[in-house]
């Protein structure tokens, strides 16, 4: 039920993903390939679109070469403004830049997707906005995705938690994606109930679910088990496999195996 109603939330929460793109539109950073039109207010002859060229650079009328690359829009236009009101050619300029094509940047989507695969993105995207291009995420999705990207030419891994985003509305667990990142999404935590139990099997483990929950969703024990004795086979970090009598509070955590006793009376 919870990953029907994530995969459901992904829709009805873009939204709200929308408002926080528009904001970060602003904050987005020019770079080579991109194509910007140049509007100086009541200067039309200054008037220009161009392709900033790999060393992000563009050739403006007047004041010839500048640099407006790895700046955003409103600090180049300001680049822009001064050169020109410095160069004595305009009096108080007011510069406008527009982004016409974004240059080429794709961000790969991968895991417990519908659709996995590369995808183009254009301006400032957050990790909502890739995971909604591929689709949302499929019914076997965990709540937790991981965005592998790179700062100051260093490999970062990052761990959003989808559930606080779209069940909670947290707005602080949406992050960007830039060229060349690597988004995620893993298989959800499971754990395994067997023995006298109604529907023996492999489930989704809820976030701090316990073993009387587990029970519930088995179907509960049978007419010929017991609640009394449970054990949890539970595997540490060193690949031993333990054994421990549990209770019907106890905290699962992934993996966990409930093992229901016969009753002997």
């Amino acid at each position: 039920m919870k990953s029907i109603k994530l995969c459901a939330l992904f829709i009805g929460f873009l939204s709200l993903v929308f408002v926080k793109t528009l904001l970060a539109e602003e904050e987005y950073t020019l770079g080579s390939g991109d194509i910007v039109r140049i509007t100086v207010y009541e200067h039309e002859d200054l008037n220009l679109a161009a392709r900033i060229n790999e060393k992000g650079n563009i050739t403006f009328p007047l004041i010839g070469e500048v640099t407006i690359g790895e700046n955003t829009v409103a600090f180049a236009e300001r680049i822009i403004s001064k050169a020109l009101e410095k160069g004595g050619f305009v009096h108080e300029p007011q510069v406008s830049i527009v982004i016409e094509q974004y240059r080429s940047r794709q961000v790969s989507v991968l895991g417990e997707v519908r659709m996995p695969g590369k995808y183009t993105i254009e301006g400032a995207s957050s990790i909502i906005d890739l995971i909604a291009l591929a689709g949302g995420v499929s019914d076997k999705a965990s709540e937790f995705a991981h965005l592998i990207t790179t700062k100051q030419g260093k490999p970062l891994q990052i761990r959003v938690d989808l559930h606080k985003i779209l069940f909670d509305g947290d707005v602080s667990q949406i992050v960007d994606v830039d060229t060349g990142d690597i988004i995620f999404i893993p298989k959800m935590d499971r754990f395994y109930i067997y023995g006298e139990v109604q529907r023996p099997g492999v489930f989704r483990l809820e976030r701090n679910m316990i073993v009387m929950q587990a029970l519930a969703v088995g179907g509960g024990v049978t007419p010929r088990g017991t609640e009394r004795g449970l054990i949890i086979k539970r595997i540490n970090s060193d690949g031993e496999v333990l054994e421990i009598d549990a209770s019907a509070n106890d905290l699962l955590i992934p993996n966990d195996v409930i093992y229901i006793k016969e009753s002997l009376f």
